[in-house]
């Protein structure tokens, strides 16, 4: 695909506009800082004082949840599949956001003052447990990132000329400044910005497609389009080999890779714990169920319009490929969706994708800067170099890993593309490397039987079965192991299925033969940071705090930052809250079960059973299904926010307004 945009677009949004966006994220926080007197102590910094409401917890899930592969390999799948493959994008990856609202709320319950969700796995297993989670925890991270950077760097390239490598490891740089200077609350901020500006495409793309495009213009006139290309390039595994049917293995198998591999980078990626952590209680379960349900709209109908619609324009002489069909490889690469902006909407549509890339890949990308210093500070500095760090200590910390982790992911992205390692590749593979510790993870918070042995075992056992699962089948059904024979379906699924159920049976067996029985007081007990933890008593540290560290000092015990509370900090729960965030756990187990087999069993099986072939009345009613989603997702992501957060915003304006007419020169407190 020649460059339909000039090398100045690619550095004008990857670097220009995202120093903007750098400064005005950074701006807003310290308005916040001044008109609604928040202040950045380590807890505010890791934890978003742990109060945040529904609406902007939901924005951030969605945000976080949307990669570039959200973007261009739903659109890829579409374009392989048919409309199955954004159905099984959206709802392969949809339900193990809603299923983690179980997992949060009882985060809620058990831990209610955690930082990381290993610091839980420490508490109740020791050291080696911990070390054995550190590592899938930051491989998560480190495979996640690299996608993202592969991924926009593949259509910033494509798009503009841009030098690959620049776009590598300029991508990050906006992103690092406002994660520096905010910390966890400024990524909830920019998340919510980027939210609104992806909803907002989405929308632009899917009216432009099914009404405004002289090319497109409706659903039927695609209904038309899409039985002229399955005549021409028949879909190999669906019935009939049309583009309109859920009948299709191929999209099946890829549903199930799908459905596997996203436990891991939802339960293992410290991102969304820290979302949990940031909550308030009582929205947390609503936060995540609104935030997994909105979400699916953007794969479901970004695809359903951009990877259809590539299948549908690539005979006509707009296509940027035109005669010729797309590349395998820049199937894989991500490139559908490029393609098919550039065919409905010229230049427009090739800096909209441009746009919704970059804001995609930034708003991930502060997501794992965040998670990755999280880790790194809480779980590698104060629990094994210095126990006793201070709040400012901890920030300076975490401002170190920001800075270097953004840097090393542009290190990584290069590393794999020199290798020859796509987005499409890297996003089945990485069930196959960390799946095997969503289960042992999972029990960890919601099982009392499973014991020490089973939660260092299991993950590892399942580690080594699914690559060999992975290896094995490459090797049976292409004759060698490659890069192209690793990277088929049915390799993938083999290596997928394996984590995930091998690290499960290992953790239940091995904990069914000598269980444990935890009652996770361990966890309830862990406090929050202070900032100065030996010292004159402030408002931060009680006197009786103090005294009891400089008593443990005295006595030669080891004394920790875990062992003080600040007065102010730390939620404990009586009775009856306790009994509130019980019924609230019941709620996100039942709700969050159900929506899972209606999504994943319910709704699409019959379909592919059935072999149903879609009319075109059913077509039409599936197109606006896909476009009603995408609204009430809008409305639910980004006006709701607004509207949680009125009074506050109110405050703000209230402040600036005094500031600038001279009447108050003062922080509103």
């Amino acid at each position: 695909m020649a460059a339909v945009l000039s090398e100045a677009y690619g550095y004008g949004i990857v670097l220009g506009f995202g120093l903007v966006f750098a400064g005005i994220m950074t701006l807003i926080t310290m308005i916040q800082k001044r008109f609604l007197g928040e202040k950045v102590t380590s807890e505010e910094y890791m934890a978003a004082g742990r109060d945040v409401k529904t609406g902007l917890v939901a924005s951030a899930v969605v945000s976080s949840w949307t990669w570039a592969a959200t973007l261009l390999q739903s659109s890829s799948v579409a374009y392989k599949y048919g409309i199955s493959g954004p159905f099984w994008y959206a709802s392969g990856a949809s339900v193990q956001v809603l299923l983690f609202s179980v997992l949060a709320i009882e985060l809620k319950r058990k831990c209610p003052n955690a930082h990381t969700f290993l610091e839980i796995i420490s508490i109740r297993y020791g050291r080696r447990t911990h070390f054995v989670f550190l590592f899938f925890a930051l491989l998560t991270n480190i495979i996640v990132s690299a996608m993202l950077l592969l991924g926009g760097s593949a259509v910033v390239t494509a798009l503009t000329g841009m030098n690959t490598y620049a776009a590598c490891f300029l991508l990050p740089l906006g992103v690092i400044i406002y994660t520096l200077f905010g910390g966890l609350k400024a990524t909830f901020i920019a998340d919510y910005t980027h939210t609104v500006v992806i909803m907002i495409i989405v929308l632009l793309f899917s009216f432009t497609a099914y009404a405004t495009s002289d090319l497109i213009g409706s659903p039927g006139r695609m209904y038309d389009l899409l039985h002229e290309a399955a005549a021409l390039h028949p879909v190999s595994g669906n019935h009939e080999g049309s583009y309109l049917t859920m009948a299709s293995s191929q999209g099946l198998m890829f549903g199930i890779i799908n459905l596997c591999s996203n436990f891991g980078t939802v339960f293992i990626d410290n991102c969304y714990w820290q979302r949990a952590i940031a909550a308030s209680p009582h929205s947390t379960v609503k936060a995540y169920l609104i935030g997994g349900l909105s979400w699916f709209a953007i794969p479901f109908t970004l695809a359903t319009t951009l990877g259809i619609s590539a299948v549908a324009l690539e005979s006509n002489e707009r296509f940027p490929t035109f005669p010729n069909r797309l590349l395998p490889s820049d199937v894989s690469a991500g490139l559908v969706a490029p393609h098919a902006a550039v065919a409905l909407l010229g230049h427009g549509g090739a800096v909209a994708v441009l746009l919704l890339v970059f804001m995609a890949v930034t708003s991930a990308a502060s997501a794992e800067l965040i998670a990755v210093s999280s880790v790194c500070t809480f779980d590698v500095y104060r629990t094994y170099i210095n126990p006793m760090a201070t709040g400012k200590q901890l920030i300076n910390v975490s401002h170190a890993v920001v800075a270097g982790f953004g840097l090393i992911m542009g290190v990584l992205a290069v590393i794999l593309k020199e290798v020859g390692i796509d987005l499409g590749y890297l996003y089945s593979l990485m069930g196959v490397l960390i799946s095997s510790a969503v289960l042992p993870v999972t029990f960890s918070l919601l099982w009392k039987k499973q014991n020490g042995t089973a939660a260092i075992v299991a993950p590892l056992g399942g580690l080594c079965i699914s690559i060999t699962a992975w290896l094995v089948c490459a090797k049976l059904y292409a004759g060698e192991i490659t890069l192209a024979s690793t990277g088929t379906d049915q390799a993938m699924l083999a290596g997928n299925l394996g984590a995930l159920i091998g690290g499960g049976l290992i953790s239940i067996v091995i904990s069914l033969i000598k269980p444990d029985n935890y009652t996770f007081d361990g966890t309830r007990s862990l406090k929050q940071v202070t900032d100065d933890v030996v010292g004159t008593p402030d408002s931060n540290n009680s006197s009786e705090d103090v005294a009891a560290v400089d008593e443990k000092k005295v006595s030669g015990e080891k004394a920790t930052t875990l062992e003080v509370a600040a007065p102010k900090g730390g939620w404990a729960f009586d009775a009856e809250e306790d009994a509130k965030l019980a019924k609230a756990s019941r709620f996100a187990r039942w709700s969050s079960a159900v929506m899972t087999v209606i999504l994943i069993l319910l709704w699409p099986l019959p379909m592919f059973f059935s072999n149903y072939v879609f009319s075109r009345g059913f077509y039409t009613g599936w197109v606006v299904l896909s476009i009603v989603w995408a609204i009430c997702s809008t409305i639910a992501v980004t006006i709701y926010p607004l509207w949680e957060s009125r009074r506050a915003l109110g405050e703000v304006f209230k402040g600036m307004y005094k500031a600038a007419t001279g009447r108050s020169s003062t922080a509103a407190v």
